[in-house]
């Protein structure tokens, strides 16, 4: 074999090893182009929540091409309310659907929006939803923790239930009463202004508290206490929407950082979209379940919210509460 053959042949294996290479390389590179993405909440697969993550999570994995990949996990499947919020730090969860009083734990006027009869309705708080003051709070809880919150989403009025040897009709009627309220001081308002026992307790545990008398009574949306079947262990539903609640879709700042400037109007687009279907169907479900709980034997008990107002206000105001007054007027003059 002369000079020149072999020279020709170790050419071509040359050749042939760069293109192995690099066909291993393009392989390796379309791998790692994929992102996963884990989003988490505590809310349970039929609820339109979890309906609306999951949509989301299809969309931007549409919209990006496949590049961002998302598990959403329901339910608490990644820890209570308080532990997705700090997984968002320790960079084992990357979205969270979670309250403002639980965000708000990080930057506490974040939560003025779960002061007793701030909101006068669902409308209220949608317009509040696309108003300066929740802009100018969002932003004071993304310099804070460096999360960035896409979208707000209606979740309810909240409501008491009670057990059947406790009905509240009436503000006096919640003096001493042992009520289940969320592991979040801005829930805290409304129950301590009316004597009543405020007991945090984790949302999974709930059923099971109420279930076997460590509390008398707890407080929720009409929604998710048909999705938690609370209505079974409690015979009273008393009509109070003392709180009128939403949840925050909030993106780590890890994960935030990243996104190149098209991606984040991409990922809040699609977020601030799944929050308006939740909220509609939220709304929806709102209207038709009183009637479904007088069908099951439930007490609905229509209350005069007004003497509920006027007794909380009577006892205590937003700055007890570390919320700041003026942002409290401009959400109750939004029209």
């Amino acid at each position: 074999m002369n000079h020149k053959t072999t020279s020709k042949r170790l050419a071509l294996k040359t050749l042939a090893i760069s293109a192995i290479a690099a066909a291993t390389l393009g392989a390796t590179g379309i791998a790692n182009a994929q992102t996963k993405l884990k989003w988490a909440h505590v809310y349970e697969t039929s609820e339109p929540f979890h309906k609306y993550s999951v949509w989301a999570a299809e969309e931007i994995k549409k919209r990006s091409n496949g590049k961002y990949d998302i598990q959403v996990f329901p339910a608490s499947s990644l820890g209570k309310e308080a532990d997705i919020n700090q997984g968002m730090t320790l960079g084992t969860v990357d979205i969270v659907l979670t309250g403002a009083s639980f965000a708000g734990r990080s930057y506490t006027p974040l939560s003025i929006s779960y002061f007793p009869f701030i909101f006068r309705d669902a409308e209220h708080q949608l317009k509040y939803a696309k108003s300066d003051v929740f802009k100018e709070l969002a932003k004071g809880y993304d310099d804070k923790t460096g999360n960035h919150i896409t979208a707000l989403n209606y979740y309810g009025a909240r409501h008491v239930t009670s057990s059947a040897a406790k009905p509240v009709s009436k503000p006096e009627d919640m003096k001493g009463l042992k009520i289940r309220v969320p592991d979040a001081p801005a829930y805290l308002a409304f129950p301590k202004a009316l004597g009543a026992n405020a007991t945090p307790i984790a949302f999974a545990e709930v059923y099971l508290a109420l279930q076997n008398g460590t509390v008398d009574a707890q407080e929720n949306p009409l929604p998710t206490i048909e999705a938690k079947k609370f209505f079974e262990v409690q015979k009273n539903i008393s009509l109070t929407g003392h709180i009128v609640d939403s949840l925050l879709t909030v993106v780590s700042g890890q994960l935030w950082g990243k996104l190149s400037a098209d991606e984040k109007k991409m990922f809040t687009a699609v977020m601030e979209e799944a929050a308006d279907k939740t909220g509609r169907e939220i709304i929806a479900s709102e209207a038709r379940l009183v009637e479904e709980f007088k069908k099951r034997g439930n007490n609905i008990i229509t209350v005069d919210k007004a003497a509920f107002r006027e007794a909380v206000l009577k006892n205590t105001k937003p700055t007890d509460h570390g919320y700041r007054q003026a942002d409290y007027d401009r959400i109750i003059a939004i029209k």
